[in-house]
């Protein structure tokens, strides 16, 4: 009986981990390499930008996500490419990826303001599964709990389009798209997590209220197939081109009428989101995530810090808000 209780309980702990298993970060709007590699190259510069994350402060396992990407404009901005490593950890699950991007960018237009992209990328994802961090009901069932880490490496694949013009943007894109077909179902270490397909809409616009104000509304539609579909609702305002504030509401919703489990928590949140030009070539950024559901009671909610580095930046005075994603 203890036995199929454990049994039962890891298969849980591993189903509920597939849902986020692509990094959750609030702050995607500053870099959309992170959600779609077609946005390689789109700024036009030289771009190296990290974010850590550190979710549901104060929950015993809760994830901690890490990643930096860089990525560049090449052959008179025709060509984006892009590198972007990550790391997740979620109790005792954790992953590695890393993903070398290739963007094509055409140009729709004469003034060079409206562009469609279209991205792939490649790599690989380590996920892995470290045995001494879980709880063990039955002492001795070595047949059972695995006492020592578990990995598995799947080489994958993503693809995304990408349409900027003067005032709007939409992106589709794809993660995920090979790994599953790559596990050996069969394997003794069947609690490592296999990576599910993520499919991600992105929209929004960049509206000008007066010489110095902005406001910039977004949308970020995010589904795996299996769960609830997350949306992102964004508001946010730039000030004199220097500052950026903003916030957001993130909530679940059975769009597709799935069968899901009756008591799956709904993660609902705000929050806030604060960018700054610290320098014109120094981007730093802040945001702040409270909880809407159930966690509420047990956390102080999630912390997010980003910084972006501009290298031989371009003289954007009299361009910069030709295309909104420049920002």
């Amino acid at each position: 009986m203890k036995k199929a209780l454990l049994l039962f309980l890891l298969i849980c702990i591993h189903q509920g981990l597939r849902a986020q298993q692509d990094s959750q970060f609030t702050q995607y709007l500053f870099n959309g390499l992170h959600i779609n590699p077609a946005y390689a190259g789109t700024k036009g510069d030289y771009y190296i930008q990290s974010f850590y994350r550190s979710q549901w402060q104060g929950v015993t396992g809760a994830p901690k996500s890490f990643s930096i990407a860089a990525d560049g404009s090449f052959y008179d901005g025709n060509v984006g490419l892009g590198l972007i490593v990550a790391n997740d950890q979620i109790g005792a699950q954790t992953s590695l990826t890393a993903f070398a991007n290739y963007a094509y960018h055409l140009r729709l237009n004469d003034e060079g303001n409206a562009n469609l992209s279209f991205g792939l990328a490649a790599g690989m994802m380590q996920m892995g599964l470290n045995g001494r961090k879980l709880i063990e009901i039955n002492p001795g069932d070595g047949a059972i709990m695995p006492y020592a880490s578990q990995t598995k490496i799947y080489p994958d694949a993503r693809f995304g389009i990408y349409y900027s013009s003067k005032k709007y943007f939409a992106g589709i894109s794809a993660t995920n798209l090979v790994a599953r077909y790559m596990s050996d179902k069969n394997s003794n270490d069947f609690l490592v997590p296999v990576p599910e397909p993520h499919f991600y809409f992105s929209a929004g616009a960049l509206f000008p209220l007066s010489d110095d104000i902005h406001i910039k509304p977004s949308i970020l539609v995010k589904d795996d197939i299996k769960g609830p579909t997350s949306v992102d609702f964004n508001a946010f305002f730039l000030i004199k081109e220097r500052v950026w504030i903003g916030s957001f509401y993130r909530g679940s919703y059975n769009i597709h009428n799935r069968n899901l489990q009756q008591n799956l928590p709904v993660n609902n949140s705000i929050g806030l989101i604060t960018e700054i030009f610290a320098t014109p070539d120094l981007r730093i950024g802040y945001s702040y995530d409270y909880s809407l559901g159930k966690l509420r009671g047990y956390g102080s909610g999630s912390h997010e810090i980003s910084a972006g580095l501009y290298i031989n930046k371009k003289d954007y005075k009299k361009t910069r808000l030709t295309r909104c994603y420049v920002f």
